[in-house]
């Protein structure tokens, strides 16, 4: 018998009836010559504190570096503390079950650095010593598992694939542990964490605030003049703004009525605006952020569970390209995005024969390419998933269509010794942004409404029939949205100042597509980050800690940048693990005697009039809000079904007796909703749902 671990249930069922094995029992399948089971995500994880012998928060027994770090069945949070989840151990139970019955395993865990640390962890766990296999594919598909069963690689392939998995989970559990113990002795203040990309992440959004917020703005001034054609009229630019009111005044009195203004050059020439690459897990999170007010974590979920439908590729990807022989599918994926309802119309123009290959390049594909359809029809997709399937095989169109083509004008003059010029382009033809039409696409050169049409030629003189000056004044960066932040940590190595470190992370930023939005949920959840409107707005606290730690080493993104460069090394067998454990054990070391240096105010406790007693005050705390009144009773736990609740939700909850639309609840089921919190008669929390249009509750 052979074993088959997946990563879900759902995909492990997939798998089971595509190799035969069509007997189901509980926890896995089997049947021609195949043991089926699957992991329920991560079953085990590194071991906390506790088990080590840190039982306590304490100075002394900082910084904790267990040598060798130990594994356990995963476990959860409950208000009697942390517990073995029920469900992962008896999964692994029949997990080991089904690896001593067999001879050997397939690993088929998602193809990428978690999908292979969630089975390792699992093997090393058990004690397994059967010898491996790896399944690595891209699509779910029949025709692809069927494929990877044909192509099954030597696990021992992918060693530096976990290592660096590994470290990266051992890093983290080294930074945040510590550097999160040492800010509660240093803050008196239990509901805080510091981490390895968290910590800096939310750095640049406290600092993007206050540059915003302590930004003074500046005026300065443009001069312009319009000359007029014979049927209408162009408006020239001065070359430059006047930052001085009274330059601007006398340069706008040195055009007297009657001047007449010397066309010193008109220049056209044909540019192309080229079509945008494929999607990559970031990327598209960015779009979903902007065009569908998507959160990543959501884009996320919603990628995933279309890749699990079988109609997009492996969604977790940092590659925009794809190779040779992908290619030789897209034209059969395109014909078929190109008869569904959205893109009908753009399809009927669109040349399967000449297509950009612009996303095409063997050189530039990492673990996985980029994000494409399958070629299943999509069936029976919630209105989200729906928006999110439309936008990669509209991407996909976009990816391979024609560019853009444009005609740009530039024309300056002369008045007297002043110098003024137009620039403007008109789409000659829309090629790929005919896919969705979008204003966004539009580049800033292309014509504005006031800015006319007349054309000049070199020589002509011709009378200035109008000339202004507009005063304007200098704006500031604006705050982050979800899209924006992404960029910036997918980017931020841009802006260090250092060059050498500048170079070891331009192409890397901080954490990976598949971790960024687990990031930024984390600092919502810590109450470090709430939004206001599409805005990422640090909260009291989230700025407090900013103030506290960011000329430290735990702030610091050229660092963190540094790491993710050298897990990357990791990867590609060019740096050994042992020394990037080595240089984390060091950073730990001097992170958590610099916070432990702190002497911060604790923040402030929060409270508010019981509403059921009225006369004592509910305490916000780390896991609970709980009235002070002895003979009340009022009790509420942070964590509801899958959802911790933050303190705006527990504000909302006290003044009102129920919250703001929460979204992203699961049930029993596994299916996620979105309610409201209310009190019960009783003061127990209790699910509201909003109402439809007809006046009606939503059923879930």
């Amino acid at each position: 018998m052979i074993a088959i671990i997946a990563e879900k249930p759902s995909v492990g069922m997939d798998i089971a009836r595509v190799v035969g094995a069509d007997t189901k029992n509980d926890g896995y399948c089997s049947g021609n010559g195949y043991m089926v089971t699957w992991a329920l995500g991560h079953l085990v994880s590194l071991s906390l504190p506790d088990t080590y012998g840190y039982t306590r928060t304490a100075a002394e027994d900082l910084p904790m570096l267990p040598e060798p770090f130990r594994l356990v069945s995963r476990q959860v949070r409950t208000d009697r503390g942390m517990v073995p989840d029920l469900a992962a151990t008896k999964q692994l139970k029949v997990i080991d079950g089904v690896f001593n019955r067999c001879v050997s395993i397939i690993v088929a865990t998602d193809a990428g650095r978690e999908g292979e640390l969630i089975f390792r962890w699992i093997y090393d766990y058990l004690g397994c010593t059967k010898p491996f296999r790896r399944l690595w594919i891209s699509s779910l598909t029949d025709e692809a598992i069927r494929k990877g069963l044909e192509e099954l690689k030597d696990g021992a392939e992918y060693d530096s694939l976990y290592a660096a998995a590994d470290s990266r989970a051992k890093a983290d559990w080294l930074v945040g542990m510590n550097a999160s113990r040492a800010l509660t002795i240093a803050s008196g203040t239990p509901n805080s964490s510091i981490g390895r990309v968290q910590t800096p992440t939310l750095a640049m959004i406290c600092a993007r605030f206050k540059e915003n917020r302590g930004f003074v703005s500046t005026p300065y001034w443009q001069l312009h003049v319009t000359l007029q054609g014979k049927c209408t009229h162009r408006r020239f630019f001065h070359v430059g703004n006047f930052n001085d009111k009274a330059e601007a005044e006398a340069a706008y009195r040195h055009i007297p009525s009657g001047s007449v203004a010397e066309i010193t050059k008109a220049e056209r020439k044909e540019t192309v605006q080229q079509p945008p690459l494929l999607y990559d897990l970031t990327a598209l999170q960015k779009d979903c952020n902007v065009h569908l007010d998507l959160p990543a974590d959501k884009t996320l979920d919603i990628a995933q569970a279309l890749y699990e439908k079988k109609l997009v590729s492996y969604p977790r990807t940092g590659s925009r390209h794809i190779p040779q022989d992908v290619m030789a599918h897209i034209p059969e994926l395109l014909e078929k995005i190109s008869v569904l309802p959205e893109f009908r119309e753009y399809g009927k123009a669109f040349d399967l024969s000449t297509l950009n290959t612009r996303s095409v390049d063997d050189t530039k594909v990492t673990d996985h390419h980029a994000l494409v359809t399958t070629g299943v029809t999509p069936e029976g997709l919630s209105e989200a998933e729906t928006a999110v399937y439309t936008l990669i095989a509209g991407r996909m169109l976009e990816a391979f269509s024609p560019p853009c083509g444009k005609e740009t004008l530039r024309m300056e003059c002369r008045i007297g010794n002043m110098a003024f010029r137009s620039k403007s382009s008109t789409v000659t033809s829309p090629g790929w942004r005919g896919v969705f039409g979008r204003k966004e696409d539009k580049e800033e050169d292309e014509e504005g409404l006031n800015d006319g049409e007349a054309v000049f030629a070199v020589g002509d003189r011709v009378p200035v029939s109008g000339h202004g000056l507009v005063q304007k004044k200098t704006m500031p960066k604006p705050l982050y949205t979800e899209a924006t932040l992404l960029a910036a940590m997918e980017t931020c190595g841009k802006d260090i100042a250092d060059g050498q470190a500048r170079e070891a992370v331009k192409d890397l930023g901080i954490g990976t597509p598949a971790t960024r939005a687990a990031i930024i949920t984390t600092l919502f959840k810590r109450d470090y980050v709430e939004r206001n409107g599409k805005s990422l707005v640090p909260t009291e606290k989230g700025l407090l800690l900013y103030g506290a730690v960011k000329d430290m080493l735990v702030a610091d993104v050229s660092l963190t940048g540094s790491w993710e460069n050298a897990l990357a090394q990791i990867e590609r067998h060019t740096l050994d693990p042992e020394m990037f454990m080595a240089s984390i054990r060091d950073y730990t070391r001097k992170a958590t005697g610099e916070i432990l240096k702190l002497s911060l105010p604790a923040a402030p406790v929060r409270t508010f009039t019981c509403p059921k007693c009225k006369t004592g005050h509910v305490i916000l705390r780390d896991r609970t809000a709980k009235c002070d009144n002895e003979g009340c009773g009022l009790l509420v736990f942070r964590k509801f079904l899958n959802k911790e609740l933050t303190d705006q939700h527990l504000e909302q909850l006290f003044s009102s007796g129920s919250t703001r639309l929460i979204k992203g609840f699961k049930g029993k089921k596994g299916i996620a909703f979105d309610a409201a919190l209310a009190f019960d008669a009783g003061f127990n929390l209790t699910l509201s749902f909003p109402k439809n249009g007809n006046g009606k509750k939503q059923k879930r």
